[in-house]
């Protein structure tokens, strides 16, 4: 199982302090916490995309370049790459150059962002959001996978004998999970490409991440990727720790209480209870992400949100320094030893390369075909 964390790189005032970090400050924040991510045994580090103040990270491909060229192991994603309003054929440059660069340590998450006005500032319309999420994504798909693409649809330009470069590493694409909050149709669309999916589980009750996780199973089993077991699941998550959980709650409060996402609404605990924002000791963090297995079953990918609401990096710093020193090398051996021998880990390169070979071993009938069980993806593609 793979543990990480994902930043929206928003730029907030410290309420405790009154001082808002400048861009240049938030930006060398994020790095910082990326290699402090591998520093720590941390697995991943994903970030979102964002085009609209308070928000910083506009190039998510520039940002994980630099720190691929920093970094020796961690995997780096994006949190959010916006299909609607990027053109498919740059996501699909773009993210194969990054691939080659960081030697596989990449994949990406699909999502239509929250962010109603940057649709027009991108030449598009917020009313066609979900079905420039399939269209799309059915051309970055086919980019990836066809050296020669001939394409005409509703929202961009026709293609004609059109080649995407460079090839994806090794020809495999980069794995890709559709991420969402809300939208049935983005499990819908996971389950049919048999990619990853990701529930956000930071807003919602369990109730709806379970609904959702169990949409995005049972259609991935439709059509035929396997089981609703092995389909790959991710979830989201927030948190924030000190070893006394008071001191955690008596912390965080004046930051809980300012945030712009969720400040003035309901009370920290009231949120804490309805929701998976957990406030608290290590081993109430463990305790609580243990328990998302018992609503959305085994799954591969755990990110945390630290970095938000203001909080000061020595802060953060000191949250992955709990976390990859006493809550991941538990919630690892806990979670590894719960799972079932066919559900599969966590999908990287090497796994998906390992699966074409074998899929096409087993296609020529060459003996050593079946070599590739526990390989992450399990040959879906």
């Amino acid at each position: 199982m793979q543990f990480g964390v994902f930043t929206v790189g928003d730029v907030t005032v410290d309420p405790t302090t009154g001082r808002e970090p400048t861009e240049h400050e938030r930006i060398k924040a994020m790095v910082a916490i990326a290699l402090k991510a591998e520093e720590v045994g941390l697995d991943v580090f994903a970030t979102g995309e964002h085009h609209n103040r308070p928000f910083v990270p506009s190039s998510p491909t520039t940002m994980l370049g630099h720190i691929a060229a920093r970094t020796e192991r961690l995997l780096l994603s994006t949190s959010t790459t916006l299909i609607t309003t990027n053109d498919p054929v740059k996501i699909a440059e773009d993210y194969a150059m990054l691939q080659h660069l960081a030697d596989g340590r990449v994949d990406l998450m699909m999502g239509r962002g929250n962010t109603g006005p940057v649709y027009p500032w991108f030449g598009q319309d917020i009313r066609n959001g979900i079905r420039l999420a399939i269209e799309n994504y059915e051309l970055l798909h086919r980019l990836w996978r066809e050296d020669v693409v001939d394409w005409q649809g509703k929202f961009r330009t026709p293609l004609q004998s059109f080649t995407s470069t460079p090839r994806p590493l090794d020809d495999v694409p980069p794995f890709v999970w559709h991420g969402s909050i809300r939208s049935p149709e983005i499990a819908e669309q996971a389950a049919y490409y048999g990619d990853g999916f990701f529930a956000n589980h930071i807003f919602w009750p369990k109730e709806h991440t379970q609904r959702m996780v169990g949409l995005y199973r049972q259609r991935f089993a439709h059509y035929g990727h396997g089981s609703p077991e092995q389909a790959i699941v991710g979830l989201g998550g927030q948190v924030f720790m000190r070893r006394n959980s008071q001191d955690a709650v008596r912390e965080f409060r004046p930051y809980f209480d300012n945030a712009p996402v969720y400040g003035h609404g309901p009370s920290l605990e009231e949120f804490t209870r309805e929701t998976p924002l957990t406030v608290g000791s290590p081993q109430q963090v463990i305790d609580r992400t243990l328990g998302f297995r018992e609503y959305v079953g085994d799954y591969q990918r755990q990110l945390f949100l630290l970095d938000h609401a203001g909080l000061p990096l020595k802060t953060v710093l000191e949250q992955l320094d709990l976390l990859g020193e006493e809550v991941v090398p538990v919630l690892r051996k806990e979670f590894d030893a719960l799972r079932p021998a066919h559900v599969p880990v966590a999908p990287t390169h090497a796994s998906l390369v390992a699966a074409r070979d074998a899929a096409g071993k087993a296609a020529t009938g060459t003996p050593d075909a079946g070599d590739l069980a526990g390989a992450g993806a399990e040959g879906r593609r």
